[in-house]
């Protein structure tokens, strides 16, 4: 009997993801293979890129054991609230939203100590009892890997796009070759690849600073036949915006990675629609 009830249980939790997804017009899956590539910095600029469009975007931190969606987007130590339908989504803007792991944690310094079917569950939970509503893009920023959380994703939003952050320097561009593979295997249509930290402009004489290389996160989706989105340079303004919780396209200010995240998510959405 009771393994009848799991059974009930998961169909109708299986029914719940699949009437919340398939609300949501497009979806993308933001995936670096290894940590450390800016991953996060870059999802939270996309969704907040497409919101200032005028879509209804939300934003989903699956990366649990580092969930740094909220700090990046200024909610963080934020409570979850919820209706007859579910968790709310913190709203950030008029046309963002999102959910993290960080908001379920006693402090923003708790570690989440948790196996493979725990993680599983709460991304489930994420996609079929979180009210998202209409929306017309859900970012999905993945932890680093290709382990149980990416599988868990690839599997359950059917027709998600990846798009795959990678730095210049050779051990970057091997796990994200990695990556690629991985969403190809599981049949996850790949928007392209953003080459992060990619050169430094001098603030004093204006050159370029190749401080991981250049290029070579061009030259690997040239050679996986992928799309290449863009570059973004090495931008200290970027650290400091994510660190007072303003991602960079939302500040009104000028900066050199500016002018290439609106190019970025220029070419995400048309590739999209």
């Amino acid at each position: 009997m009771e393994q009848k009830d799991r059974m009930h249980e998961m169909q109708e939790q299986q029914k719940r993801i699949d009437r919340n997804v398939s609300r949501i017009k497009h979806k993308v899956v933001v995936m670096s293979g290894k940590g450390g590539v800016g991953k996060t910095t870059v999802a939270v600029n996309i969704a907040s890129g497409l919101a200032k469009k005028g879509f209804k975007v939300g934003i989903m931190d699956v990366d649990i054991h580092g969930p740094n969606v909220p700090k990046m987007l200024g909610i963080e130590g934020r409570a979850l609230n919820y209706d007859e339908n579910g968790m709310i989504p913190l709203q950030v803007t008029d046309n963002l939203k999102a959910i993290s792991m960080s908001f379920l944690l006693p402090d923003p310094e708790s570690p989440v100590i948790w196996r493979g079917p725990m993680k599983i569950q709460l991304i489930n939970q994420f996609l079929g009892d979180v009210n998202w509503g209409d929306l017309d893009y859900l970012v999905v920023d993945l932890p680093p890997g290709t382990g149980d959380e990416t599988l868990s994703i690839a599997q359950q939003i059917k027709g998600a796009h990846a798009v795959i952050v990678t730095t210049p320097q050779d051990v970057a561009l091997l796990d994200s070759r990695k990556a690629l593979n991985f969403a190809r295997k599981l049949d996850m249509p790949i928007l392209g690849v953003i080459e992060n930290m990619s050169g430094m402009i001098c603030p004093h004489c204006g050159k370029t600073i190749d401080l991981f290389k250049r290029g070579g996160g061009e030259k690997a989706a040239h050679d996986m036949n992928a799309n290449f989105l863009g570059r973004l340079p090495i931008d200290p303004n970027m650290v400091t915006s994510g660190d007072e919780g303003m991602p960079m396209v939302l500040k009104e200010e000028d900066s050199v990675s500016l002018g290439p995240l609106f190019e970025i998510v220029d070419r995400i959405q048309k590739r999209m629609e």
